[in-house]
């Protein structure tokens, strides 16, 4: 791997951390960057988890220091994410993307237009009773559901926790945001051991991907706070434009 291809890399890890930070879907520039700089497929998906714990690690702080999180949900959704994530990770060869990918497309497009024709939503929290059944169900879909599909594919896994916890608990974007990036954190841990056990992590260059990515989510999560929840609003509907695009022509062109 020479110089230049490290200098993407590099760059593509800040990038990432930021998208993260603000709306998830770092992944679709940190992956497809390993993967062009000849990263085998399962490495580079070893590798963006490595890198990507730190970042949304360091978010999920930042976001914790300005913004109340809801310990009852947050934690044990962050336990139960690490359980369903390394599953996830560990069956990921046995689940055929054909046909997984259109479905998840069809989830972005459906969220996409969800949150276009509603524009308010997510703007400001709904103010919904936290009830037992909401908080069970939040932590069913957030910490197995959508965990278990971050071990086996990944892209969108940010924006599918932050509509979630909006839907759910009526949270607006910044909140929902917060809460995603620590069970965002526990799916990255979750798919990195079962990566590391199977030895496919590059730890060196992982190493240097991850200190960029703190830095991007860094400033990602210090933008979300100052800038609020239109602002996540609008990234997120640019990353969910994206994200289809990306999967459309990974499905249909490739």
């Amino acid at each position: 791997m020479d110089t230049a291809e490290i200098v993407l890399l590099l760059a593509a890890a800040a990038g990432a951390g930021w998208i993260d930070a603000v709306v998830g879907g770092g992944g679709l520039l940190q992956l497809p960057a390993l993967l062009l700089a000849g990263v085998s497929p399962v490495q580079a998906l070893a590798t963006n988890k490595f890198a990507a714990v730190f970042g949304t690690a360091s978010a999920a702080v930042t976001y914790a220091g300005t913004t109340k999180i809801d310990r009852r949900v947050a934690l044990p959704a962050g336990a139960a994410a690490v359980v369903f994530a390394g599953l996830g990770a560990a069956s990921a060869a046995a689940i055929s993307r054909e046909v997984l990918i259109p479905l998840v497309m069809a989830a972005l497009v459906g969220v996409a237009v969800f949150v276009t024709f509603r524009p308010a939503f997510g703007v400001h929290p709904h103010g919904r009773p936290r009830t037992r059944a909401r908080t069970s169900a939040a932590i069913a879909v957030t910490g197995a559901g959508i965990a278990f599909y971050d071990g086996i594919v990944g892209p969108g896994t940010g924006t599918f926790l932050i509509i979630a916890f909006t839907v759910i608990l009526g949270m607006d974007f910044v909140a929902g945001s917060a809460h995603s990036k620590i069970v965002n954190s526990c799916t990255n841990l979750g798919a990195l051991l079962v990566f590391g056990f199977q030895g496919h992590v590059l730890w060196l260059l992982g190493l240097a991907m991850a200190v960029c990515n703190m830095a991007g989510a860094q400033i990602g999560a210090r933008m979300a706070l100052r800038r609020g929840a239109r602002f996540v609003r609008v990234v997120l509907l640019c990353v969910v434009a994206v994200m289809v695009a990306r999967l459309g022509y990974e499905r249909f062109l490739l």
